[in-house]
């Protein structure tokens, strides 16, 4: 019939094919669109799963950031509460007020919040047992806290505050090296870029006032013990938090602390407690504010944050301490202070954005 409409046969013959084709593409999108449509429920309920898991996440690191904002602002305070304690009482002294103040604050706490949880839930509730591994883990955690603070509160008396500001400030440095040395941890380079950073800033803020005069040295030294005690305390502590608690492990190190602690001061002939009320005041302050309700947000961040990220971020502890003088005390901050903090919030900022910020342990934490 072709030939009759005087049509060539092979124009025929392509119109056929390319006929074909089309129809074949037609039907091949109609099985993708009924693929997707009659996909199977549970894959789709697993990929909702995974992308409310990672809401979840954000959201915990998010309130992990907050809380550690908030710790850091109460920590922040120690070192004029310190000052304050001791006009009346010696260092020692004011740490071991430190620890059995803040001891009876967290064995209040967990008695309320057992008394609650027994009337809540009838049942009792199973709690794992402690190891002799947790024992000892609970007591090196109170013996280097207690070293921590005893050094940085003499270091306080053989030499100014900025020399021990600075070199404590090296905590994030042990606690990386720490964690890379004993734990095995391993640090990306937007990590370590950030905290050489956000250490240049913090070491810059005192620099104006830093003194190298050999009659320093004592007090340098300890505070540089301070800042290595204070890592291996972020270590042990951020490791307890895979099993208990940030208040059972502030009670146990706090108890300890003050156990070690006393002796220091009996032997030493130095006054226990303070004589006015401004004294009691200021110790009270310091257990309270720094130590249970600071270091208790500071140890609880620890669940969701790496110890080497909070170390690095408790670098802002000094420009904290910096602004509150300046409110409070119209102490002058000049533009070199000034550019130092925007360092450490820049390298902060940094470290932050790396993957090493975050616990690398997908246990959940209490």
């Amino acid at each position: 019939m072709s030939n009759k409409l005087g049509l060539p046969e092979k124009n025929i013959e392509l119109q056929r094919n390319t006929w074909k084709t089309n129809q074949l593409n037609s039907t091949l999108k109609s099985e993708q669109a009924t693929s997707i449509v009659s996909a199977n429920p549970d894959d789709l309920d697993d990929l909702d799963d995974i992308k409310e898991g990672e809401l979840v996440e954000n959201q915990d690191t998010f309130w992990a950031i907050v809380s550690l904002s908030a710790a850091l602002l109460a920590v922040s305070l120690a070192a004029i509460f310190i000052r304050l304690s001791e006009r009346e009482i010696g260092p020692n002294a004011t740490v071991f007020n430190r620890l059995w103040i803040a001891t009876v604050v967290f064995a209040v706490w967990n008695g309320v919040g057992a008394a609650r949880r027994r009337m809540s839930d009838p049942e009792p509730e199973v709690r794992s047992n402690y190891t002799l591994s947790d024992f000892l883990l609970l007591t090196a955690v109170g013996v280097v806290s207690s070293a921590s603070l005893g050094f940085w509160a003499w270091s306080l008396t053989q030499t100014n505050v900025a020399n021990s500001t600075v070199l404590r400030n090296l905590t994030p440095l042990f606690t990386t090296l720490g964690g890379w040395l004993l734990l095995g941890r391993r640090f990306d380079n937007r990590f370590l870029v950030g905290m050489v950073v956000a250490l240049a800033g913090a070491i810059a803020i005192g620099v104006e006032d830093l003194q190298t005069a050999g009659d320093h040295l004592t007090g340098d030294i300890t505070a540089l013990l301070s800042a290595m005690f204070y890592a291996g305390n972020l270590l042990i502590a951020e490791h307890l938090r895979t099993k208990f608690p940030a208040t059972t492990i502030l009670m146990w190190r706090c108890f300890i602390g003050s156990i070690l602690i006393l002796p220091l001061v009996v032997l030493a002939g130095d006054r226990v407690f303070p004589y006015s009320w401004q004294g009691w005041l200021a110790v009270i302050a310091l257990a309270v504010v720094c130590q249970a309700f600071g270091q208790g947000l500071l140890i609880h961040s620890l669940g969701r944050l790496s110890s080497g990220f909070v170390a690095l971020f408790l670098l802002l502890e000094p420009v904290i301490t910096a602004i509150i003088a300046w409110v409070l005390f119209s102490e002058k901050l000049t533009f070199l202070n000034w550019l130092a903090f925007s360092v450490v919030l820049g390298g902060i900022y940094f470290a932050k954005s790396s993957g090493s910020a975050e616990k690398q342990s997908s246990k959940k934490e209490k």
